[in-house]
């Protein structure tokens, strides 16, 4: 299903190469690690970190197996937790190294990895190593750097011109083993052919814009990416090691309906108002905590008078809403429902019943408000989002009551001339 190729260089400046890579098709394991400490102790932990991860995976390649035929949301959480454990395995190893070692204190590394697993791919990310994703003639960076420079941009203390020329731009705050353990960034991604993942190295992406990776790859085969992002690197000043890995996912084995539902679920939730100012990366995280559920014609899917805290998305098959026993609505793939349950516990305003054979994209409050309390930025967006639909929505009752006075106002006026 995936083919990957990747390539390490030392650079133009440096003695020694401390990065590491892991390009492992038949597992579906891919890493980038760029270690740091000096004397030869970052290229023991970035080693190390890759070494580690890649046991653990294979130790646990079951659940990363079960990822791929189960939809489940438990399935989805214990892969991310693989991932996660398996990182802060590595953490620890390389920590209680460094400890036993008075010559590699305070090495340590930064991370990054995509496991593939039939049509979904598991992100791990600590530090400010990277990983973009191009697809469909854009490209979307997945990870974001655990960098000063970065914290300081999502503060809104510094401007991009300022963070460009930041004395601070290449500062770590988060490094696997530099303490006992860390905070991992997890994401499950859905795969869709022609999909094609890059990973690197500060040693790349300091001399590269995000803008500039799609002309990059394009026109490019898989095969030649990896010499040619280090030429680049190389070009431009080479002043730390360079790795890249580069990941191509191919139709093959892919089920087709598979793929098909999960383009149609990123485009219908790139529709709705809540979700329009997040980011891919920040919409690809929503869409990691949704599931899918199918109904029957006829089946009631939330009732009038009843708790909810779900939103609905159709993905397939049609709906209508009904007030009081009185369709008031229709609702084909895209058109979404519920999402008021998001935020409070009032009971459902209408009954909505699937008229054909329909399957729904499901999201919960309770797994909702657990990735706002892990991205706070998405948080912020959200809840904005909210408000702004509050908002056309008081505006528009408004608009309709000042019409109904109106109405009324008429009425009353005629009445006495009706009479007569």
């Amino acid at each position: 299903m995936t083919e990957a190729f990747g390539q390490t260089d030392v650079g133009r400046k440096r003695q020694h190469n401390e990065d590491a890579m892991l390009v492992d098709a038949p597992l579906g394991l891919f890493i980038v690690a760029d270690g740091m400490g000096g004397h030869a102790a970052g290229e023991v932990a970035s080693n190390r970190a890759t070494e580690v991860v890649r046991q653990h995976m294979v130790s646990n390649r079951h659940l990363l197996k079960d990822l791929s035929t189960n939809t489940s949301q438990d399935a989805r959480n214990a892969a991310q937790a693989l991932m996660e454990v398996a990182i802060q395995r590595a953490c620890a190893d390389i920590f209680r190294m460094a400890l036993a070692d008075p010559t590699k204190r305070g090495m340590g590394t930064t991370f990054v990895c995509l496991a593939v697993s039939g049509n979904k791919g598991v992100i791990g990310h600590v530090g400010d190593s990277r990983i973009y994703l191009v697809r469909h003639g854009q490209c979307h960076r997945l990870t974001e750097d655990h960098t000063l420079v970065a914290a300081q941009l999502k503060a809104g203390t510094i401007t991009k011109e300022q963070a460009a020329t930041s004395q601070y731009r290449n500062v770590i705050t988060r490094a696997v083993g530099i303490q006992e353990s860390v905070q991992v960034d997890t994401l499950i991604v859905d795969l869709f052919p022609g999909d094609l993942f890059v990973l690197c190295s500060d040693g790349l992406h300091g001399y590269l814009d995000d803008d500039e990776v799609l002309p990059f790859v394009q026109g490019s085969q898989p095969a030649e990416l990896p010499k040619r992002f280090i030429d680049l690197a190389n070009e431009r000043g080479g002043k730390d090691n360079i790795t890249a890995v580069v990941v191509k996912v191919s139709g093959e084995g892919t089920m087709e309906a598979e793929t098909s539902e999960a383009q149609s679920r990123m485009e219908a939730l790139r529709k709705i108002p809540l979700f329009r100012h997040l980011t891919y990366k920040e919409q690809t995280a929503v869409l990691s905590i949704a599931t899918t559920r199918t109904f029957p014609a006829g089946r009631e899917i939330v009732v009038e008078g009843q708790p909810g805290e779900e939103l609905f998305v159709v993905i397939r098959g049609r709906v209508v809403i009904e007030k009081s026993g009185v369709e008031i609505a229709e609702l084909r793939p895209g058109g979404h429902f519920g999402e008021m349950g998001l935020i409070d516990n009032a009971p459902r305003s209408a009954t909505v019943r699937a008229v054909e054979p329909t399957r729904t994209m499901v999201i919960s409050r309770s797994d909702l408000m657990g990735l706002m309390k892990r991205e706070s930025i998405l948080a912020v967006k959200m809840l904005w989002s909210f408000v702004q639909v509050l908002s056309d929505r008081l505006r528009a009752t408004n608009s309709e009551l000042s019409e109904a006075r109106q109405e009324l106002a008429v009425a009353q006026a005629i009445q006495p001339f009706a009479e007569e």
